[in-house]
């Protein structure tokens, strides 16, 4: 008989506030949900409904006040700063709304970068990077800087940078704010294909429906406070 298998991510009782002057402002209060291996989950609500802080938590980035976030079977909520960075460098890949290139590197050194704190030989690297680059359908762009790139070609180098590594999570914080429709509908199509051809599990923050539909579960934040049904999409 088959043992149940554990979701990819579990947070259960997940609380977080933060301080502004004397006055605590709660963020996110008694989240509990689970995220399944090869899911595509788009976090929804308003804004300062908490997603973003909530997306933060499950990267890594930022450590809750109380409760539980489990990632591949590691709580990452008793990791040290140090052993975070760590953990964050070798599971995590980020695709955020403004590309957060580095403006004086090509596609290619924006791609290889994460690269670099790996024992890969130079050629393996460049390897590594042209099959990324050839992923996200910019191979004839590898030698341009974000500056000479359009906002969709940035996203799609971000987007490449953030697979490099083969992360067990891809993060993305608005990753169509920042551009217009024909480019959103591309990011949002590699995206899904990520996600249904390498079984990327990815968990996208977006205020936008359309964004949204791309995902095959939706969760809505409502004043930190997770709505307890989700919404299944085929």
């Amino acid at each position: 008989m088959m043992g149940h298998k554990a979701p990819l991510v579990e947070i259960k009782n997940l609380s977080k506030s933060y301080r502004r002057g004397n006055q605590i402002v709660p963020v996110l209060e008694d989240i509990t949900f689970d995220i399944e291996e090869g899911e595509f989950l788009a976090l929804m609500g308003p804004s300062g409904s908490g997603k973003s802080t909530l997306l933060n938590l499950i990267a890594g980035i930022d450590k809750p006040d109380r409760g539980m976030i489990k990632v591949a079977g590691v709580d990452i909520s008793r990791l040290s700063e140090t052993e975070l960075a760590q953990w964050r460098s070798a599971n995590v890949g980020f695709v955020f709304q403004f590309y957060n290139l580095i403006p004086v590197l090509t596609a290619f050194g924006n791609v290889e970068l994460p690269l670099l704190l790996t024992r890969l030989s130079r050629k393996e690297r460049r390897e590594h990077v042209k099959t990324a680059l050839q992923m996200v359908n910019l191979s004839d762009r590898m030698d341009h800087y974000p500056g000479q790139l359009s906002g969709g070609q940035q996203q799609r180098v971000a987007i490449a940078r953030a697979i490099i590594t083969d992360p067990t999570l891809l993060v993305a914080d608005e990753p169509t704010g920042d551009l217009d429709r024909v480019s959103a509908k591309e990011i949002l199509e590699l995206m899904g294909r990520l996600n249904a051809e390498l079984g990327k599990t990815i968990i996208m923050v977006t205020h936008d429906p359309h964004a949204a539909e791309k995902a095959r579960i939706i969760r809505h934040l409502e004043k930190g406070i997770l709505n307890a049904s989700a919404q299944a999409r085929l």
